[in-house]
């Protein structure tokens, strides 16, 4: 494996020596914070306080602003983590896209090197790539947290968010590389990365929530493996914060929160459990794999 070693290392390197689109992939993450946080995070807050004072009993009103708050910023957390995912995974393969366009990936391929291990090579350098870019998000905002005076994540949440990040970046890096191989040159991956980088939010009910989605969206979105790791990284980063909001209230409101803002996946009234979204990630990034190494094998570069 040391070509793929040094292949992925070279990868790597690009991408990071490249100053400006290293800048733009943080500050994009920043300005989508920032958004979500300002517009829709206002937003849903007076939505929660709203269905608490609806629930009847005493109330304190300043603790449930408080808590809506800290509720819907590590919702907002979340859902970014899941974006920075996609996208950052989807800026790192392209490397191989800018390599065939200047003919780089035709001289891989005729070196005496398994095209399986040129394959891994992008895959395992966006995916290292991604896991860093959005731990880095998650200490962003858990700073952010710490300044808005909110709790901050035990140990145990780190090491959950940080395994389902790393599946999460593994397996679009998978997708992102089984795209690339259709693809043959940088306007149209730049293209392909300006839908992805827009649809990413409504596909994972980041932007909206899943209860303002029509039933026949949801239920395409719920075949998809956006949706499902949102959940997963909101079900570890609201849960304190759930159990805070909703203190003394009966245990359906919670349940109902999570399943409208899409913290819960339910497909025909069950729940889907943590496992199965953890088995339908993996599926998906088995999948890519072999369909894209099935791919390179026989791939042929035009001369150009």
């Amino acid at each position: 494996m040391r070509e793929t070693y040094y292949l992925m290392k070279r990868n790597m390197l690009i991408y990071i020596r490249d100053y400006v689109s290293v800048f733009f992939s943080m500050l994009s993450m920043l300005i989508v914070l920032a958004l979500m946080v300002i517009f829709l995070g206002d937003m849903n807050s007076e939505n929660v306080v709203n269905a608490l004072a609806q629930l009847g009993g005493v109330r304190d009103t300043a603790a449930d602003e408080k808590n809506a708050s800290y509720l819907i910023q590590m919702w907002t957390l979340a859902g970014i983590l899941e974006v920075n995912a996609v996208t950052i995974t989807l800026t790192v393969i392209g490397t191989m896209v800018q390599d065939e366009a200047k003919n780089r990936l035709a001289s891989f391929y005729m070196a005496p090197v398994r095209r399986v291990k040129i394959a891994l090579g992008y895959i395992f350098s966006a995916w290292i790539v991604g896991t860093g870019m959005c731990a880095l998000t998650l200490i962003v905002g858990e700073i952010y947290m710490a300044l808005c005076g909110h709790p901050l994540l035990g140990a145990m949440e780190w090491l959950k968010l940080f395994g389902m990040i790393a599946l999460n970046t593994l397996t679009y890096a998978s997708l992102s590389y089984l795209l690339a191989l259709f693809i043959h040159s940088e306007s149209a991956w730049s293209s392909i990365m300006t839908i992805v980088g827009t649809l990413v939010g409504f596909l994972g009910a980041i932007y909206l929530p899943v209860s303002m989605l029509p039933d026949s969206v949801t239920k395409v979105l719920k075949c998809l493996p956006i949706l499902h790791g949102a959940a997963m990284m909101r079900t570890v980063c609201t849960d304190n914060a759930i159990a805070k909001t909703f203190e003394g209230l009966p245990e359906t409101a919670a349940d109902m929160f999570r399943e409208q803002m899409g913290v819960s996946v339910f497909v025909k009234n069950k729940e889907i459990s943590l496992q199965s979204q953890l088995f339908f990630m993996v599926i998906y990034m088995i999948a890519a794999l072999i369909v894209s190494v099935w791919i390179s094998r026989g791939r042929k570069l035009k001369d150009r």
